[in-house]
This record gives structure tokens, C-alpha cells and sequence, in this order.
């Protein structure tokens, strides 16, 4: 029988290291990580999204999820979540409709990790805003999981930094790889 697969969730605000996070554990634990979607959808539609594009942004980054489960060996690498979307989606539209609310409340992780933002903020065209939207998010984001009572882990410094404070979590995870 199949160990259960672990899921780890890397939130946090534009241009904080969650993908480059993402990819170096996945490499490290040789396993496979789910890039965020939003992404790839900007740079399909060449603009950023609206309103109504939320729920299908975060559903097919949870359908993605399920698909590279298939392929993860013990851990999955998430970066990003519905609850991401959620936050994006208050700031820019005022509020976020009941099937993403609803979604996001039913996404659980086995291991919830922030990256601060601590690092350079790099403009990328469409998709980054500015330093101030950054940091006002990811304030919002500690509100947001202190309110919804899910326990997670602030990761500074550099990506070495936050590999080192990272693995000893992942090792103290029941039936961790």
C-alpha cells in the first residue's frame, strides 16, 4: 500500500521566493512541484486576470495539484493556493465569490510555509504590481491563516536559509519522506 502523500503549500505575496522555493525542494526531495497557475495564465491571455477568471485560476491549480499527485514521491510541492486567490481577489475586486470561498476553505495542507518578503521586489510586467501591494498582502496573508487557525511557518532569508528551516518540518511530518 502507497504511503499517503504529503502536501506542502507555499503561500506568500508577488516576488517573494515561492517558486524558486518551490523547485528547490522539489529537486532536493525528489519529487515534483505544481507551479503557480495564475502564471501561466497571464502570459496565455497576455493580461492579468479578472473577476470573473478567479475560480477557474484557482480551480485548475487545484486540478493540477491532483494530477502531479500522481507523479509525487511522498511530498507534493505546492506553490500557491486557493487561499492566495482568495486574498488577490479581496484586494483587486473587493471580495471573492462563494465557489472560490468555498474552495478554498475545503484545500487543506499537510504544511503551510510563507515566504517572507524579504527579498529584492522584481518587476515582471502584467503580472507584479509594486513593493507596497507586496507588503500589504502579505500582512494580510498572516491575518488571513491567523483568523482561519492554520498553522504555518515564516521562511526568511536566503533560498540555502529557508532549504535549512524548511527540512526539519517536512522530517517531523507523520510518514514524512
Amino acid at each position: 500500500m502507497k504511503a499517503p502523500l504529503l502536501r506542502v503549500a507555499i503561500l506568500g505575496a508577488e516576488s517573494s521566493g515561492k517558486s524558486t522555493l518551490a523547485a528547490a525542494l522539489a529537486e532536493r526531495l525528489g519529487t515534483v512541484w505544481v507551479p503557480e497557475y495564475l502564471r501561466e495564465f497571464v502570459e496565455t491571455h497576455g493580461r492579468v486576470p479578472v473577476a470573473q477568471d478567479q475560480f477557474l485560476i484557482a480551480s485548475t491549480q487545484v486540478a493540477r495539484e491532483r494530477e502531479a499527485g500522481a507523479s509525487a514521491h511522498g511530498v507534493l510541492i505546492c506553490d500557491t493556493t486557493p487561499l492566495m486567490t482568495v486574498l488577490y481577489s479581496r484586494h483587486y475586486f473587493g471580495g471573492e465569490d462563494a465557489p472560490l470561498a468555498a474552495l478554498a476553505a475545503s484545500t487543506q495542507y499537510d504544511l503551510t510555509l510563507v515566504t517572507a518578503p524579504d527579498t529584492p521586489w522584481v518587476a515582471d510586467g502584467l503580472q507584479r504590481e509594486s513593493e507596497a501591494v507586496r507588503q500589504l498582502i502579505y500582512r494580510q496573508l498572516l491575518d488571513e491563516l491567523a483568523a482561519r487557525r492554520i498553522p504555518h511557518h515564516i521562511l526568511q532569508g536566503s533560498l540555502q536559509q529557508r532549504l535549512a528551516h524548511t527540512m526539519p518540518l517536512l522530517e517531523a511530518l507523520p510518514a514524512s519522506v
